[in-house]
């Protein structure tokens, strides 16, 4: 399971033109589901995502979790993230989990944010999304489970 991670000041999804999800000061992650991902990955990945050390502390160093500074998560799912990029000039796709399962191991992801931290928002799994963000630094990370 793959996150792209933004540290953000401010980040909304919208679908059919409504906004469906929105936080302030926060993260917004990008989620990416391969085959072999199971509950264990999600979770992995979920608390190195709460963990992750990118908010500067009263030095200026990346030092504080979202968590410590009480920030936003809106998690989005990006199948495109686990592309095969390797060869040619089209991705391939064939890491992805099919969507039925990773529907399922998405919203098992959605649900346990929720219960590990406050406050979160998601995209529509499989909808067709506009995601915007103000990416704070800029200050991005692929984070891997």
């Amino acid at each position: 399971m793959l996150g792209l991670i933004q540290r953000v000041s401010a980040a909304s999804v919208m679908v059919e033109g409504k906004t469906i999800g929105s936080i302030q000061q926060g993260i917004l992650a990008l989620i990416g589901i391969e085959k072999t991902d199971t509950q264990a990955t999600a979770e992995k990945l979920l608390d190195k995502i709460l963990g992750y050390r990118i908010f500067e502390d009263e030095n200026e160093k990346m030092n504080l979790s979202v968590r410590d500074v009480k920030g936003g998560l809106l998690l989005v799912s990006q199948f495109t993230l686990v592309a095969d990029t390797k060869q040619g000039t089209r991705p391939g796709f064939s890491t992805a989990m099919a969507p039925g399962e990773s529907k399922i191991l998405f919203e098992y992801l959605v649900n346990i944010a929720g219960v590990k931290h406050q406050p979160i928002a998601c995209g529509q799994f499989g909808a067709y999304m506009q995601v915007s963000l103000c990416n704070d630094g800029p200050v991005t990370f692929l984070l891997k489970s």
